[in-house]
């Protein structure tokens, strides 16, 4: 687990990013839209971006400098997985029926329609990106466990 943490971390830092700009983008182009649901959708996606940019980043931070600050606990990383989980679930379980659903076949390459895929899509990925960071968090921990017990009661 400790060689996949950092990875998956910055995964999770890195898809965040790909959000972030993305997602600004959209809230500067629904602007002068008022009060769309579509506009509040974006702007929880904005949201959800930098809190993961920012707390993956931090994680991947003080992984890699080896510093075991409070913070960067396997226990302080499970909440935040956890939290960040659910708030992407729901800004693309919420985003998917106001998007429109469906497909894009036969629109350009660049077209509103598979940007707005894309921001689902994305937000769907961080989700399952931190599912899995959390699993693999929780097996590493039992399996040290484990292995901790097994060395000294032998």
């Amino acid at each position: 687990m400790a060689g996949y943490h950092p990875l998956l971390f910055t995964l999770i830092a890195l898809l965040g990013a790909a959000e972030l700009g993305l997602s600004a983008f959209w809230v500067h182009q629904v602007q002068h839209d008022p009060s769309s649901r579509f506009k509040s959708l974006i702007i929880l996606f904005l949201f959800n971006s930098c809190w993961t940019v920012l707390f993956a980043g931090a994680y991947v931070f003080w992984i890699i400098d080896g510093a075991m600050h409070e913070l960067a606990s396997i226990g302080s990383s499970g909440i935040w997985l956890t939290i960040t989980a659910i708030l992407w679930g729901v800004a693309a379980g919420l985003f998917h029926p106001v998007r429109g659903g469906g497909n894009c076949n036969g629109t350009p390459a660049i077209s509103p329609c598979r940007e707005t895929l894309t921001l689902e899509a994305i937000g769907w990925t961080e989700m399952g990106l931190c599912i899995l960071t959390l699993l693999a968090a929780c097996f590493w921990v039992r399996s040290s466990r484990r292995s901790y017990r097994g060395s000294y009661y032998v």
